[in-house]
């Protein structure tokens, strides 16, 4: 008799369960940021919250959570329940940066998480000062050769994605630029436009306006194409510097152990409505930024094909976090 009402229990479990799955989403859905409002990642959140909204019929809130290199949003959906109604939105930073530079990480980008899909690729540009000699890519890497160590460049902080494409960028060439650190992205590019510093990578948002003024000279952008919102730059490989594609990106995950039809269920709310909708393509080319959709399989294997990337540039940078 205990044997039938255990499986009496068994199946009731089974059948809630199944109910439960055909029934999501059933609620609201929270989209946790790590990152304050406006910030690209942020704006990349909004709009796909917008479309998961549209196609799963349930409203979808941007939570956002900012602090620490987007460590706080990252671990409290790490913590959360795998119900499929709590999600991270994280980037290139968050997901394969962070886990070479911080000694003490308290999550794991595989291990906590089940990826969904890739959201959006952010090309990174490579910028000089309108006085500095270089008129090209190439002749950058010339003067760069002839005076080792007498080139600087800057990033918005030691172990940011600006700071680290620029390491991988010297290893590749092999030369020897001194690194400027400032407090943010902004602070640096600042001085590059005033000539305090002679270099740096970043994002299209950052440094296409000042481009468009002249205040910037654009040798080259890091990504397999010419980017949308400045087609006149060649790619690093059209530029004579090799095939070196290192975009920041951001994508979406749910906790370890979400169902794996919920994680489809998400993923294919996504694709159905994202990489061609001409809404989301106008959003994202404003930023600088190019809509992608990965399976949930590709987009595992894609982070950690990134983690290893950047795990290669937090050693050559020297750059760690206790």
């Amino acid at each position: 008799m205990n044997a039938v009402r255990k499986a009496l229990v068994a199946a009731c479990l089974c059948l809630g369960a199944s109910l439960a799955l055909a029934a999501y989403p059933d609620k609201p859905i929270r989209l946790v940021v790590g990152f304050p409002p406006g910030q690209a990642t942020d704006l990349i959140a909004r709009t796909a919250a917008r479309k998961l909204q549209d196609t799963l019929g349930q409203p979808v809130i941007v939570d956002n959570k900012p602090g620490a290199a987007g460590i706080i949003g990252s671990e409290t959906v790490a913590k959360a329940a795998p119900d499929g109604y709590t999600l991270v939105v994280g980037s290139s930073g968050t997901m394969a940066i962070n886990p070479s530079l911080y000694a003490r990480l308290p999550y794991h980008p595989l291990k906590d998480f089940e990826p969904i899909s890739l959201l959006s690729v952010v090309p990174l540009f490579l910028a000089v000062n309108p006085n500095f000699p270089a008129k090209t890519a190439a002749e950058f890497v010339q003067q760069a050769k002839a005076a080792p160590g007498k080139i600087n460049f800057g990033s918005g902080g030691s172990g940011v994605t600006s700071h680290l494409t620029m390491e991988l960028l010297k290893h590749s060439l092999g030369i020897d630029l001194v690194h400027v650190p400032y407090k943010g992205s902004p602070a640096a590019v600042t001085d590059l436009v005033g000539g305090q510093i002679n270099t740096m990578i970043d994002t299209g948002p950052a440094l296409l306006p000042h481009m468009r003024t002249g205040k910037l000279r654009i040798l080259a952008v890091a990504s397999e194409k010419r980017n949308a919102a400045a087609p006149e730059v060649p790619t690093m490989a059209e530029a004579g510097l090799g095939n070196f594609v290192a975009p920041a990106w951001v994508g979406i995950a749910a906790p370890k152990g979400t169902p794996k039809e919920i994680v489809e269920t998400l993923h294919k709310a996504l694709a159905a409505n994202w990489r061609d909708a001409p809404d989301v393509r106008e959003q994202l080319n404003g930023l600088g930024a190019e809509a992608a959709v990965m399976t949930p399989a590709e987009f595992a294997k894609y982070i950690q094909s990134e983690i290893d990337k950047w795990a290669l540039a937090v050693k050559l940078s020297g750059a760690k976090v206790d």
